[in-house]
């Protein structure tokens, strides 16, 4: 009795059935096949910018990326902290702060990654002037997923009489 109390009642992917016979989640095979994908076009745009302009100019191209970087992401990340200190000392909610320290920690993650479409997205995680279209399709996301997750649906509701319908009437 006491041991079901500490088990969570409602459904997980561990009970729900969803869990192939490995033991992974749903989702294992999709993240590995897209770092997959990712690698491959990364070598192959290296290797053909290599072709292109030579390897050692590809190679200064690649460490002068790396260089500007990690001085945007030092500034950012400085200027995100600061913002997220001045929410929380007056007593805002942080949310936009939040979001743009998340951005600017991926984004640098990718830019510690070597390749070019990495950096590209990293770069627009982290310019001042792109994170606010990415910080608003990473909110998309998150609002559709929670959304979809509580069953929510958006909507009106829309009375197909000229009055509500009285309490009685509804349950």
């Amino acid at each position: 009795e006491a041991l079901r109390l500490l088990v969570p009642a409602g459904p997980c992917w561990a009970h729900a059935g969803r869990v192939p016979r490995g033991g992974r989640p749903p989702w294992y095979w999709l993240v590995l096949v897209w770092l997959l994908v990712v690698a491959l076009s990364e070598i192959a745009l290296l290797a053909a910018v290599g072709k292109v302009v030579g390897a050692w100019a590809t190679f200064v191209l690649l460490l002068f990326e790396s260089g500007l970087g990690a001085y945007l992401v030092k500034r950012e990340g400085r200027q995100s902290w600061q913002a997220l200190r001045v929410a929380l000392n007056s007593g805002r909610m942080p949310g936009r702060e939040l979001a743009d320290a998340a951005l600017v920690l991926i984004g640098g993650t990718l830019l510690l990654t070597p390749g070019f479409l990495t950096d590209i997205v990293g770069f627009f995680f982290i310019l001042p002037f792109t994170r606010p279209i990415t910080r608003r399709w990473l909110q998309d996301i998150v609002e559709r997923r929670l959304l979809h997750r509580a069953g929510i649906i958006r909507g009106e509701v829309r009375w197909a009489a000229t009055h509500p319908p009285k309490r009685a009437e509804v349950a």
